[in-house]
């Protein structure tokens, strides 16, 4: 039998969107219904944040060890136990899911429905044997990782995100097909866990940061040994031997091939739309997802989309920022939009490369370049001395009137320290209220703050300052 529904909000997808809007609006006693047809917490939790930055802490304490006897401590060469790193990375997926799980849900109220939704008309979505009429529809399904059409790719096994994570022996020579974020993290960190890593990038590795700091992470990642192959487009790939693959290149430097043991691809996401039934619910999309208006709202009045697949920033956090957004239209009919020139995002390589704000080339382009840059590195702070973590930069995009347009920082921390610039640019602060607060000593925060005061050293050099100043004096 089927049977009916009529909730106030209907939710398709479990990830981090969709499980913040059915807990906010369930808070606020408003009936939910929640639609997933696979893992609850999805590919944060099981595929991608998560398991990711599990996998980079076990290669920075491997990484520690090779770095210990700068401080005077031997431990030795560092033992990397492949399969116990694949436990660890399980074990910190199990004591979050939790958090993520169809009980708890259930337990605040929400209607949790495992099963494949589809919308049969613009009113109407079906999934298993109910038939749901809501008021409201959120559509929050994510994204899946890029498969691209290389010749000879389906004539061989290839890892992907939803991949990687379950395997329990090391790569021997691991190739990477793509030097974004996933790719690069993803290299260095199996190259502190033992494997040999090959990035091919047919642009520039980390190519949506700004070159000056994307520089300092590819040195680094250069010199712990990842070797990264930079205008290498990829023609092809092919078996080689029994298990192996070989990666064909096309560059200025002319053609070459690459020979690995494992290949990952990590060349993009695609926006989760198949299967949906969104042409018969009036929801206009394309490849790259959901076309949505500032308010993330479809063609449709009845459906928001949010998260990868309203076809914008590819984060987390953003679609729990959407979530806030669309609860506040839905549940109390106030109007809100989307700003991402206040979105961070972070590389957690190490170092860490952070930005948010406006880039150096987007300020000079909406400012007329009536800017300035500001800078500070991490080698003129105690603590970084102190911690052996010199290599980094902090930049800074302020207007004529010092309002902070947009900041970037390449160092130890920079995913923390990010949080501050963030609050920052979201309020439209400016110079003098980071002139006025007090950091602790010693911590990398400072940085931030030596930058920010750099903005007024001119004035110790103008010549009417300096009059003032030896006027004031004649009065004691």
């Amino acid at each position: 039998m089927t049977s009916r529904l009529t909730p106030d909000i209907c939710i398709i997808g479990g990830g981090s969107g969709g499980l913040s809007v059915a807990a906010a609006a369930a808070a606020f006693g408003v009936s939910v219904v929640l639609i997933e047809k696979a893992r609850m917490g999805g590919d944060c939790l099981n595929y991608g944040c998560v398991p990711s930055k599990a996998m980079i802490a076990a290669g920075k304490h491997a990484r520690a060890i090779a770095e210990a006897p700068q401080f005077g401590v031997t431990a030795g060469d560092a033992v990397v136990n492949f399969r116990k790193v694949h436990d660890h990375i399980r074990s910190v997926i199990g004591a979050i899911a939790p958090n993520d799980s169809v009980e708890r849900f259930r337990a605040m109220g929400v209607t949790v429905i495992e099963a494949e939704a589809k919308f049969i008309d613009k009113t109407t979505v079906m999934a298993g044997d109910a038939e749901i009429r809501a008021r409201r529809y959120v559509i929050a399904t994510g994204s899946s990782p890029l498969v691209p059409p290389i010749p000879g790719l389906d004539t061989v096994d290839y890892l992907t995100n939803e991949t990687l994570f379950t395997r329990t022996r090391a790569p021997r020579h691991l190739v990477i097909i793509g030097g974004g974020p996933i790719g690069m993290e993803m290299a260095q960190a199996h190259r502190r866990l033992g494997a040999e890593v090959t990035v091919v990038e047919g642009a520039r590795a980390l190519g949506k940061d700004d070159p000056e700091l994307a520089a300092i992470v590819l040195d680094t990642v250069r010199a712990e040994g990842v070797t990264i192959l930079e205008g290498s487009k990829v023609a092809s790939v092919e078996k080689r031997g029994k298990s192996g693959i070989r990666v064909n290149y096309e560059s200025e430097a002319g053609n070459g091939s690459v020979d690995g043991s494992d290949l990952l691809l990590a060349v993009g996401r695609l926006a989760n739309v198949e299967g949906l039934g969104l042409d018969e619910a009036g929801v206009k999309h394309d490849r790259r997802g959901i076309k949505v208006g500032t308010n993330l709202r479809s063609s449709n009045s009845r459906v928001y989309a949010i998260g990868d697949v309203a076809g914008g920033l590819q984060f987390t956090h953003v679609a729990n920022y959407h979530a806030g957004l669309v609860v506040q239209q839905i549940l109390f009919r106030l109007p809100a939009k989307e700003n991402r020139d206040i979105i961070p995002w972070v590389t957690y390589t190490d170092p860490e490369l952070a930005h948010v704000g406006l880039s150096e080339a987007e300020a000079a382009t909406r400012h007329g370049g009536r800017i300035s840059i500001l800078r500070w590195p991490y080698a003129e702070n105690d603590r970084a001395q102190a911690e052996r973590k010199t290599r980094g930069l902090i930049k800074m995009v302020v207007d004529r009137k010092a309002r902070i347009l947009g900041v970037s920082i390449a160092g130890a921390g920079a995913g923390e320290m990010i949080n501050m610039w963030a609050l920052a640019v979201s309020n439209g602060m400016t110079l003098k209220d980071v002139r006025g607060y007090v950091p602790p000593y010693p911590t990398m925060a400072e940085i931030g703050k030596r930058a920010a005061i750099t903005y007024y050293s001119p004035l110790t050099r103008k010549p009417f300052v300096r009059w003032i100043v030896r006027f004031l004096r004649r009065f004691g």
